[in-house]
């Protein structure tokens, strides 16, 4: 009897032990926030590089969900997201004053630029600026690869050819609804000319015969930004991890780990947090 008792009670303890070993499991699995970001942070590496750092410093994991700029903000207003990081900074600010952030930062930048066959039909290599390179492809109906997703790169796309006066229809103007590592992809199967963040264009491994064409105009400016969502649209959201997210990205140790991050020897972000802000 005493023999049964005490297999008994060992069953009982061992059966406590593995019930508290599951629930620490499941409360170590939940140290982890959603990200909603962009394509391009995440095609060139980016977070690979950086988030084991902020892991490493905080126990928090980040995982991505990784689509356009649009997309990424309707996830974020669903409430489907702790954590938003994109790149589109009118769209970003009107998500504040809407209310469904609290904050915005600005988080670092880096450049677009118009990539193409190295035959340049369009010649866009000697266009003073953007806006002419624009105009050039429109007036020639070179092939042009469009994200055509919303994303904050096809935003900054659209408002360029708005500037240029001209409305991309047409052949030799293609919309894909796709991510930038597969229009550019798609452009270089197509030998077209196609609009990308420096960034994914750098860390991009199967460039055929497209070569980059045009740079250096300010109105090429990529400028992200990190955003705290709001508590009282979401309550649900895991606030105190992302906010150390929202936080450590601008700090000095997030700024290096951001500045450090090279692909082929170049830097591809350029921390700038130091810069403005919006707040509601």
């Amino acid at each position: 009897m005493k023999k049964t008792t005490t297999l008994a009670t060992a069953s009982l303890l061992t059966s406590g032990l593995v019930g508290l070993s599951w629930s620490a499991s499941l409360l170590a699995n939940d140290d982890f926030i959603t990200l909603a970001s962009t394509t391009s942070t995440e095609n060139s590496g980016l977070f690979d590089a950086i988030i084991p750092t902020f892991t490493d410093a905080t126990g928090i994991d980040v995982r991505v969900v990784a689509v356009g700029t649009g997309q990424a903000f309707e996830i974020a207003r669903r409430g489907d997201a702790d954590s938003l990081l994109v790149h589109d900074t009118a769209g970003e600010e009107k998500f504040v004053a809407d209310g469904y952030a609290s904050e915005r930062l600005d988080v670092m930048y880096n450049d677009f630029v118009i990539v193409g066959p190295s035959d340049d039909p369009a010649d866009l290599s000697s266009s003073a600026n953007v806006t002419e390179a624009f105009a050039r492809i429109a007036e020639s109906e070179s092939p042009f690869a469009s994200r055509g997703d919303d994303s904050g790169t096809n935003r900054a796309e659209l408002r360029l050819w708005e500037d240029a006066e001209v409305t991309p229809q047409g052949e030799w103007y293609r919309e894909l609804g796709s991510g930038m590592g597969p229009t550019l992809n798609t452009a270089a199967g197509m030998n077209a000319y196609t609009f990308t963040d420096r960034a994914t264009w750098v860390a991009f491994e199967n460039p055929q015969d497209l070569t980059l064409l045009f740079e250096g105009d300010d109105a090429l400016f990529n400028q992200y930004g990190t955003l705290l969502l709001s508590e009282q649209r979401h309550p649900h959201l895991k606030h105190d991890l992302a906010a150390q997210w929202h936080q450590w990205l601008v700090s000095e140790e997030g700024q290096q780990a951001i500045a450090d991050f090279t692909v082929n020897g170049q830097q591809l972000f350029f921390p700038n947090a130091q810069s403005s802000s919006n707040t509601q």
